[in-house]
Parts: structure tokens; C-alpha cells; sequence
């Protein structure tokens, strides 16, 4: 019997990494000259194919086989199975909460109360209390900032700082919620315990948030008009003439917020948001879903299940003649979500063979090679977290990986396991929603509506929360040592 021999793997190269790395990085700046915008909605995605492809070959160079990166793939994109199904909910939920008022109620009364001076530091505010209390940015973002984007366009705000606005607030209440995933992932992988963990990262959040908080209220003061005024008055006009809205359409939004606290998952307790606002519909505004579904053929019972059933697939579709609202609420559906999950694919898909070949270790060991001292450690930590962001697509990968690598070098320098837990949390959960295909950032874009690189320069918590992070540890400023006697 011939025995089979099987082909020693070869370790990849620093070069082996780079390739397909800069390879990306090329593709993806042409897409953004060319496309612009629109980059994210195809283009990324053909560059993050052909840059896997580009890294499959350099895998079969170093002896990897196709079954082996394939299954690599297969891991990578299952890990971001509950992120897809979440968006599809997502979806889901927009389309019923359109039709059934849940948004234009919001929208009405946001109008009513915020002041176009104040908007923008009150959405980071708003949105940074509700992410604390249910620990969760993607919900949040779902629910209220869909209604605050909508905000945005009724006072002619701008979108895009209303989107950064949101995700800064979000991120920062999520942060610092102890029922968030990352906040007790970050702690669990570095060694330490959760409100030790939530404690350390005051010293950088904090400040973060205080930061954008200024610098919104600035924009506001100087940013605004008596044009917005006028503005929020016509679109309270024809949300009047052409919508009913009353508190109890902001029933969906309790369901969601009550099953969140009560940490239902994310999936069920958006779907059952969608649902619930589709029955809604059904109850306040028949006449929106008869004239919606227009199917004179079908009984009134199938034409209301009809609506809710299809507000859920393809979203909703009104005519107010408003061309400013009709762009707002013609909006939704599991079907408006399809490109960015395309997105997520693509990129998981160059995350996954780029793993399972080793050239995403590599890159994290040539880093740990410039370590000098605790300000370089810090810095290398939130860089290589920024970077598996990009790479891998995955926030809990750019958590998870560099935890485990860096964990017995801090430990070698005499760093208290904490000084880790916070600077995977500065870096790696806060820059997720800044890469466009990214699970986070494409979340986001296709949530809000915005694309990733209109909103990343108003994100300002998201960018200076790393900024900070990376000086406190060259100051040495918060840097926590090991009690000797505790670590006996």
C-alpha cells in the first residue's frame, strides 16, 4: 500500500501578508475614486474578491490546500451568521415601523421637541443613554436612530453628522453598559473582571465623549439657520396632512427596548419589533396598507396580511408629495439589506482565508516586534485591533485575537491585565463601525442609510477615543501595574 504524504505547510512570510494587503488597499482607494460614495454598494465588494483570490494563491504557495482555506471561509462567515440575520430583521423592522407611523411619530415629535441648535449634542446624549441601559449600539441605532436621521431630514440637518452623532453616542453608551458583549468579551479574554474593566475605561471614554459632545454643540451653534426653522415647520405640516401619529405608535419601540433589556437576542427581539409594528398598522392605519398593498381582488383580512408581509420584504412605499418625506419613509425591507450583507461576505470571505493561512498572525507578530515599552505596547495593541477590524471584518475578532497574542506581554511588563481589556475595547470595539465592510460599518451605512465614509469624519468619539487611549499610555497616565501581592 502506498502510504499518502502529506505536504508540510510552509509559515507565511511578512511579504506572503503584505501582498494581499496592499493589493486591497489599492483596489479599495480605486473603488472610492471611482465610485465614490456608491463604493460600498458593489465595487468593495469585487476588490475584496480578487484580493481573497490574490491571498488563495499565496496560500497554495505556502502548501495550503483549497479545502482547508475554504473551510476557513466557512468559519469566518458563520461567525457573522447572527450579525446577518440581524440586519435582515433590521430590515424587517423599518419597512412595518414606516408604514405603521412608529417612525413618522418619532420624526413628529423630535421636531417638536429639539431645537436645531441643540440636535446634534442631543442625539449623541439620547442615543448614549438608551445604548447604556440595553447594552447594545446595533439596536439602538435600529430603533431611535432611525427616528433621528429622520429628524435630521425634517430641519434640513445634515445626515451625515446626525449618523455620526448617533454612532458616537451608541458606542459610547454600549461601552460602558455592563450587559454589552464586548464589554464582558474585552474583560474575560484579557483576565480581568468586568467592573474593574468598566472603571478603567472611564480615563478614555469619558473625556471621548465630553470632547464630542463640545464639538457638536459648537456645530450646532454655528451650523444653523432660520432656514431649519422654517423647514421643521413645513415637514410637521405634511406629516399632519398625510400621517396619523399618536404615543401609542411608539409602542414597537418600548417591545424592542423592554425585550433588550430583558436580554432577549437581538434577532427575536427585532423581529418581534417588526411585528409587532406591522399589527399596528394593521389596527391604526388599514386604509395605508389597503391603499399600499392595492390588490382589489384579495378579502380585507389577506390585503392586511398582505401589507404587513410585504413592508417586511420590500419596505414601504407612501406619496405625500413631499419629495423630502417620501425620501424619508420609502424606506426598509429584507431586501434593502442584500448588498451590505454582500459586503459582509466578501469581506469575511478575505478574513477567513487570510486567517487560515497564518498571514493574519504574521502581521500581528511583525507588530509586536517594534514593542519598546508601554506606550509603543499600547499603541501596537490598538493598531493591530484597527487592523484585524479591517482584515477580518469582525469586531470581536479584532477583540479576541489580540488578546490572546499580547495577554503574556503585558503580563511580562508588569501591566495589569485591565491596561489590555481597555485598550481592546478603545480600539477594537469603537473603529468597527468606521470600516465600511466591517460587520459594524456596514450595519450602520445600511441602517441609517448613510454611507460609512460620509459619516466617519463626524464619529468624533469613535476616532478620539483611540487617540486618547494611545497618549494616556505614553504619558503612562492611568497605566495600572500588577499588585504584586494580589498576583501571589
Amino acid at each position: 500500500m502506498k502510504e499518502e504524504i502529506k505536504k508540510v505547510k510552509k509559515e507565511a512570510s511578512l511579504l506572503d501578508a503584505l501582498i494581499p494587503m496592499l493589493f486591497l488597499i489599492g483596489l479599495l482607494t480605486l473603488a472610492v475614486y471611482i465610485f465614490g460614495e456608491d463604493a460600498s454598494w458593489g465595487p468593495n465588494q469585487i476588490a475584496l474578491t480578487f484580493s481573497s483570490l490574490i491571498a488563495a494563491v499565496i496560500g497554495l504557495k505556502n502548501r495550503h490546500s483549497w479545502k482547508d482555506m475554504s473551510d476557513g471561509v466557512v468559519r469566518s462567515i458563520s461567525q457573522a451568521l447572527p450579525a446577518i440575520f440581524i440586519l435582515l430583521a433590521v430590515g424587517a423592522l423599518i419597512g412595518t415601523w414606516v408604514m405603521s407611523g412608529t417612525v413618522t411619530t418619532m420624526i413628529y415629535y423630535g421636531l417638536k421637541i429639539l431645537n436645531p441648535v441643540i440636535f446634534y449634542p442631543s442625539v449623541v446624549i439620547v442615543t448614549a443613554l438608551v445604548a447604556g441601559s440595553i447594552g447594545s449600539s446595533w439596536t439602538t441605532v435600529g430603533t431611535i436612530g432611525v427616528g433621528m436621521i429622520g429628524i435630521a431630514h425634517g430641519m434640513d440637518m445634515s445626515v451625515e453628522m446626525t449618523a455620526g452623532a448617533i454612532v458616537s453616542g451608541s458606542y459610547f453608551g454600549d461601552k460602558l453598559s455592563p450587559l454589552s458583549d464586548t464589554t464582558n468579551l474585552a474583560p474575560a479574554v484579557s483576565g480581568t473582571d468586568l467592573y474593574t474593566h468598566i472603571k478603567h475605561m472611564l480615563w478614555t471614554t469619558i473625556p471621548s465623549i465630553v470632547i464630542t459632545i463640545i464639538i457638536f454643540a459648537v456645530i450646532g451653534i454655528f451650523n444653523t439657520s432660520e432656514g431649519n426653522m422654517t423647514i421643521k415647520e413645513e415637514t410637521l405640516a405634511v406629516i399632519d396632512a398625510n400621517f396619523v401619529t399618536s404615543l401609542w405608535l411608539l409602542l414597537p419601540l418600548f417591545v424592542v427596548l423592554l425585550l433588550a433589556i430583558f436580554k432577549m437576542g437581538p434577532f427575536p427581539t427585532i423581529l418581534l419589533g417588526a411585528l409587532t409594528g406591522g399589527v399596528l398598522a394593521v389596527i391604526v392605519q388599514p386604509e395605508q396598507v389597503i391603499q399600499y398593498v392595492n390588490r382589489p381582488d384579495l378579502s380585507e383580512p389577506l390585503v392586511m396580511i398582505a401589507g404587513v408581509w410585504k413592508a417586511m420584504y420590500t419596505g414601504f412605499e407612501s406619496s405625500t408629495g413631499s419629495e423630502l418625506l417620501d425620501n424619508l419613509v420609502n424606506r426598509g425591507g429584507m431586501n434593502s439589506m442584500l448588498d451590505v450583507i454582500w459586503l459582509i461576505l466578501s469581506a469575511l470571505m478575505f478574513g477567513g482565508v487570510m486567517e487560515e493561512t497564518g498571514m493574519l498572525r504574521k502581521l500581528v507578530q511583525s507588530l509586536l516586534k517594534m514593542v519598546k515599552g508601554t506606550g509603543s505596547l499600547i499603541a501596537t495593541t490598538a493598531f493591530t485591533c484597527i487592523g484585524i477590524n479591517i482584515v477580518a471584518s469582525d469586531q470581536y475578532m479584532s477583540i479576541v485575537l489580540p488578546g490572546r497574542m499580547y495577554k503574556m506581554e503585558y503580563e511580562r511588563r508588569g501591566l495589569a491585565p485591565e491596561n489590555l481589556s481597555r485598550t481592546l475595547e478603545d480600539s477594537g470595539t469603537i473603529t468597527s463601525p468606521l470600516i465600511p465592510w466591517n460587520t459594524c460599518g456596514a450595519y450602520m451605512a445600511g441602517t441609517l442609510g448613510v454611507a460609512t465614509f460620509a459619516y466617519l469624519p463626524f464619529a468624533f468619539f469613535n476616532w478620539i477615543n483611540p487617540i486618547i487611549a494611545i497618549g494616556l499610555g505614553f504619558s503612562g497616565l492611568s497605566i495600572k501595574k500588577i499588585d504584586k501581592k494580589e498576583s501571589k
